[in-house]
């Protein structure tokens, strides 16, 4: 594990203030959305989302008389990641989630964010869409990937901060410092290819500059203030792995 004690850097990153804004808009919708009592915690209202997106899907399959392979497949994909996101959070809970949340939000969640993720399904299984081999191998992969990274950045972190406070630069951190993001963004940009659709495609834009991309300039914002920021930031990206990508390529090259 690689971490280093807190202090004061000399050059702290600020995020620009427009990644300010949608960070306190968004944080707003999640969790403040019109005042009010806070009945439900916002871990239990998206593990609710999980759970039910397999029967939503299934049910669109029935609706639409859609039992296609590739049908199947999303179902398979789309379906049973929301569970696999459920055995994250049993094991490695996100803390940030577990506040309570207003009526408007629990709504906003549902009837606005859920409501862009469940369009891609139903772009898919609605229209009948026919996937060819290619793009059933590029889903798959891209799926299996963006679990694969999602999940193990959120083990490490959650291990390493557990018995060392700090920054962490090694790992799947080595090479980016959001490979969480990064999975989550694979994971749904898999949904997206397949429905075939600009508007799935519209939805992966906007999740990713609107509500991950604000989240991943705060957070370098915070660990700037670490001794290492300076030298951990010239050797990792943002959010693509690009050294890692170059290293892969020399090695295939090697060979």
């Amino acid at each position: 594990m690689s971490a280093s004690s807190p202090a004061v850097a000399v050059h702290r990153k600020r995020a620009p203030a427009w990644a300010h804004w949608l960070f306190n808009l968004t944080e707003h919708l999640a969790f403040d959305l019109g005042g009010g009592p806070r009945t439900w915690r916002c871990d239990h209202v998206i593990d609710g989302q999980k759970i039910v997106t397999v029967f939503f899907i299934y049910g669109l399959m029935h609706y639409y008389g859609n039992f296609s392979l590739g049908a199947w497949v999303y179902l398979a994909l789309h379906g049973t990641y929301g569970y696999t996101w459920l055995v994250k959070d049993l094991a490695f809970p996100n803390k940030a989630f577990e506040r309570r949340i207003t009526i408007g939000s629990v709504l906003f969640l549902y009837l606005g964010l859920n409501a862009a993720y469940w369009s891609l399904p139903w772009l898919f299984i609605s229209r009948h869409v026919v996937p060819s081999g290619p793009m059933l191998f590029a889903a798959i992969a891209m799926h299996t990937l963006g679990v694969a990274w999602m999940a193990a950045a959120d083990t490490q972190k959650n291990c390493t901060l557990r018995y060392r406070k700090g920054l962490i630069t090694n790992g799947v951190f080595a090479y980016t410092r959001n490979p969480n993001y990064l999975g989550e963004i694979l994971i749904y940009a898999s949904y997206a290819l397949l429905a075939a659709h600009w508007f799935g495609w519209l939805v992966i834009v906007i999740q990713s500059t609107c509500l991950f991309l604000p989240r991943m300039l705060m957070k370098d914002e915070s660990i700037s203030r670490y001794p290492d920021w300076e030298g951990y930031a010239g050797r990792s990206s943002l959010l693509i792995p690009w050294g890692l990508l170059k290293t892969a390529a020399r090695t295939a090259r090697d060979m």
